[in-house]
């Protein structure tokens, strides 16, 4: 057996498995609960890939218990809210909404608004197990509000004014930011080539006035049969007079410059369809 910390122990063949090692700590913890960055690993959050691996624990108390001192172990003492902390699978941990807030203290800005667009975007009707979102931006607004002094909420503020609904992965959001930072207008998200048609294709970023369509098409987009469906989506985009931009991790990779400036000209080149304008025509 090898010494972890305090009470904790571990077999000395054993792999490190972050819940396994979050719920150890949880029951040798009575009125702690799992935070920060191992909580948002736990659930799965969209984070920057220096904190998606980390094996480090973070470990909160209330403000009157003694801190926390393991090998191993990022100890926080903070004050929490009532319904700040629940219990799952066996491990007490703050909730989805907390751990944003708390993540604040960490994040840079960018990160932060992709996490809460995760928090707050709609899930897919039948795919995801789940019929709502995991938070709104009025109650992440409710609980900044409740704790006006934690390191970090200045940023959660700024970020809370950033997100918005309809981002389907961290990608998407920092486009979107990198657009508004480059001067672009800000673009509509899940944006339906035809209106109140459910099985309408639809593009991740948009203008509809300009019929100028933006796509990111992540890791799972090189797959064939999504190709195919990629491929008929973009083709009736272009049949209904819309420029389509596709973008990927290329793009990504140097923080969208060459993407602004195709996003650029296509808008440049486009003239307000004055129908659309209108109203009278939604494709």
């Amino acid at each position: 057996m090898a010494h972890v910390g305090r009470g904790l122990y571990r077999p000395s063949t054993w792999d490190f498995d972050l819940e396994d090692a979050a719920r150890a700590l949880s029951e040798a913890t009575p009125g702690a609960w799992i935070s920060h960055v191992t909580a948002a690993r736990l659930r799965n959050s969209c984070l920057p890939a220096w904190l998606s691996d980390s094996t480090e624990l973070h470990l909160s108390k209330p403000k009157a218990l003694p801190g926390a001192r393991r090998k191993g172990i990022r100890g926080h003492r903070v004050l929490v809210g009532p319904g700040e902390v629940e219990f799952v699978d066996g491990i007490w941990l703050s909730t989805r909404e907390r751990t944003w807030l708390d993540m604040a203290r960490l994040l840079p800005l960018k990160d932060l608004v992709a996490m809460g667009d995760e928090l707050i975007r709609i899930p897919r009707p039948g795919l995801e197990g789940r019929e709502h979102p995991y938070a709104s931006v009025d109650h992440l607004r409710s609980i900044i509000n409740r704790h006006p002094n934690l390191q970090g909420v200045v940023r959660a503020r700024q970020a809370l004014d950033l997100m918005r609904v309809g981002a389907d992965s961290a990608p998407e959001t920092f486009l979107r930011l990198a657009m508004l930072d480059a001067g672009l207008p800000e673009p509509e998200l899940q944006l339906s080539l035809r209106l109140g048609d459910a099985r309408s294709p639809s593009a991740d970023l948009g203008f509809r006035l300009r019929r100028v369509a933006v796509q990111y098409d992540g890791g799972h987009h090189l797959q064939e049969p999504q190709q195919l469906s990629d491929r008929r989506r973009d083709k009736a985009f272009e049949a209904a007079g819309w420029s389509v931009i596709i973008l990927d991790k290329t793009d990504l990779d140097d923080d969208f410059a060459t993407a602004l400036g195709r996003i650029k000209r296509a808008l440049r080149g486009s003239a307000v369809d004055p129908a659309a304008a209108s109203g009278f025509v939604t494709a």
